[in-house]
């Protein structure tokens, strides 16, 4: 569990912005699938897209996130080493809020995964936000200039990145409602 959860300590990739790539939802169901067979006894809500590259069109960091709606945190814990041979690195990045997975590792990532009680307000406004950007292009379009625009000034800091989204959010989450 030590080397798991080092992965905090460990080199991030660079914040970069790719352009929508029609393969993303693809690579989120063969992920969906091995993650249903792995820990699918857990998920009481779902597995879920989520993130910029669920939502057609939208430019993103070529990474699938990924949300697993789960009963509590500490009755999934045991999802850490379930997920280690799929190579899901644990980082206990708000540990308060979910389980927080990298894959394969934080210098090269492929996937994100947030398990999270499928009760919570994060649960909820992760999907909320999805479906609003899925919906009304307009916020698609402003959210992917500002995010090239925060990936330029914060190419090495992927929480001032994530932090600088904030407001975006926020904003979103008030207008979905």
């Amino acid at each position: 569990m030590a080397e798991r959860e080092s992965l905090q300590d460990q080199a991030d990739e660079a914040v970069w912005i790719a352009a929508y790539d029609p393969g993303w939802p693809i690579r989120f169901e063969e992920e969906r699938s091995l993650l249903q067979q792995a820990i699918g006894r857990f998920v009481t809500g779902g597995i879920h897209h989520v993130g910029s590259t669920a939502v057609p069109g939208l430019d993103a960091k070529p990474v699938i996130d990924i949300l697993a709606g789960v009963a509590d945190l500490q009755a999934a814990r045991p999802c850490i080493d379930i997920l280690a041979p799929l190579n899901y690195g644990y980082a206990p990045y708000r540990p308060e809020e979910m389980l927080w997975f990298c894959k394969p590792h934080p210098s090269r990532r492929t996937h994100h995964l947030h398990i999270v009680p499928a009760q919570s307000a994060r649960y909820r406004d992760e999907l909320r936000f999805r479906d609003y950007l899925r919906t009304h292009p307009a916020a698609s379009a402003d959210y992917a200039r500002l995010k090239r625009r925060l990936a330029a000034q914060f190419r090495s800091d992927r929480e001032a990145y994530t932090d600088a989204k904030t407001r975006f959010v926020q904003d979103v989450l008030r207008e979905a409602g």
